[in-house]
């Protein structure tokens, strides 16, 4: 078959390009923060919108209640019982838009410039959701109906760990049983070269809490007779790493399961420059654990480092205290077959077995997720290169992640279906920073790509 857009389809979103960007900035103006109680009727206001969005193109759409927020659950099942059916999974929730001074343009408030669409959730994930259900709707609107069955959940709660959504494909597996599951939550490798994600890194996130004396203490009157949980908290911290930057918490790397080395081989040849990655990063040089590529570092090996730190006296001048307590968050990337449970006792009898017995030493886990990687065969994997191919051009290539999307390993696990990952992002969209921003042709070939996704499965 040809990989190209119809002509059908291409004039359609073509003639509807005006309408669909409205539509898409009426979406983005909604401040959807999930994790803060003050947005909660935003947040719903937000999965309204998809309902409503949803049943104008024709599909049947339910939101579904949670503990905490609603997820919506959209179907269109016209193609028949012997077509395949995908289920496509997006979120609607963002983060919070802080430090507002920082926008160049207000978060919620869409901007384009340069060719970039520039508020907060363009990419991460409402623009990207979004174009899946304009591509639903090219494809009604020109065909009359689609060569597949489609299933859309949204959730509310992915920007504060989804929590819910677990229970919620547990409770509903019959009705989301599927052929494989798309998800466009994701970066492409750089501008011009779309691609697929093929592995995620698991999380296993912590906090370390030292106490020592019930209230701090003057430094002269009693530093040097009470061991300082300060002091006791950096130690701790500077067990966690050897002089190779590896992991030197004892049995971390015992699960670890060794990648295939045609798939390293594609990742060194991908066009990727470690001065380029430097800049973006503002660091004054890069380093890691010793013996691994930057791109292996970050999408192939586990991690452990320190979110924050938190003790003693901070203002401005000086304050001569002993601190009664000191705290720091702590997380581990992971990777096959690696499992935050696991890496929370090996955590947990570490830390006891490095902490000074002069202080009381707590570690609490406050957040896990799996692992993933992909099998990169199937009609799923095989149409989405030809799709990805079409909008774009050129073939997709490969890559890795190092963030986490724990819903991914949730989907295949409960559902045993494939998972697709194919993102429209970019680097540096600082998709939880000031100035988030989606290209906006990759927005419009975004859309392209998932028609022919859906018109190459049928």
């Amino acid at each position: 078959m040809s990989h190209t857009l119809s002509a059908d389809l291409e004039f359609w979103f073509v003639q509807h390009a005006d309408r669909m960007q409205r539509e898409l900035f009426e979406f983005l103006r909604i401040p959807s923060v999930s994790a803060r109680t003050e947005h909660a009727a935003d947040v719903r206001r937000a999965a309204e919108f998809l309902q409503r969005s949803l049943e104008t193109i024709g599909c049947d759409v339910e939101i579904v209640e949670t503990p905490g927020h609603p997820v919506v659950l959209a179907e269109w099942r016209r193609a028949g019982p012997h077509a395949p059916t995908y289920l496509v999974y997006g979120h609607y929730d963002v983060q919070p838009a802080e430090p507002l001074d920082l926008w160049e343009t207000p978060p919620f408030e869409p901007a384009v410039r340069g060719g970039r669409l520039y508020a907060r959730g363009s990419v991460d994930d409402k623009g990207q959701l979004y174009l899946h259900i304009k591509a639903i709707e090219a494809i009604l609107a020109v065909r009359g109906g689609l060569p597949v069955n489609i299933v859309l959940v949204a959730e509310g709660e992915e920007e504060v760990g989804s929590e819910n959504l677990a229970d919620f494909v547990r409770s509903n597996a019959d009705r989301l049983a599927c052929d494989g599951v798309v998800v466009s939550d994701s970066s492409m490798f750089a501008p011009g070269i779309p691609s697929i994600l093929s592995s995620l890194r698991g999380l296993a996130y912590f906090q370390i809490d030292v106490e020592g004396p019930t209230v701090d203490l003057h430094s002269g009157s009693y530093g040097g007779a009470v061991v300082n949980p300060a002091t006791a908290l950096a130690r701790i911290l500077a067990s966690l790493h050897d002089d190779a930057r590896r992991v030197a918490i004892p049995g971390f790397y015992d699960s670890v399961r060794p990648w295939p080395e045609t798939v390293l081989r594609e990742m060194r040849a991908l066009p990727f420059d470690d001065g380029t990655f430097l800049g973006e990063t503002g660091a004054p040089a890069l380093g890691g654990e010793d013996g691994f590529t930057t791109l292996e570092r970050i999408w192939t090996r586990p991690t452990c480092e320190v979110n924050g730190l938190l003790s003693g006296y901070t203002g401005e001048g000086a304050k001569t205290v002993l601190p009664s307590r000191a705290m720091a968050k702590v997380s581990c990337r992971l990777v096959p077959a690696q499992y935050p449970e696991e890496i929370g006792r090996l955590m947990r009898a570490h830390v006891e077995s490095v902490a000074p017995p002069e202080v009381r030493v707590t570690v609490t886990e406050l957040h896990g997720g799996k692992p993933w990687r992909a099998e990169l065969g199937g009609p799923l994997f095989d149409a989405g290169c030809k799709a990805l191919e079409a909008a774009f051009g050129r073939a997709p290539v490969i890559v890795g992640e190092g963030g986490s999307i724990p819903v991914v390993e949730v989907f295949e696990s409960i559902l045993n279906a494939p998972v697709l990952l194919m993102g429209f992002g970019l680097p540096g969209e600082n998709a939880h920073a000031p100035n988030e921003w989606i290209s906006v042709e990759n927005y419009e070939r975004g859309m392209r790509a998932v028609a022919c996704l859906w018109t190459t499965l049928g």
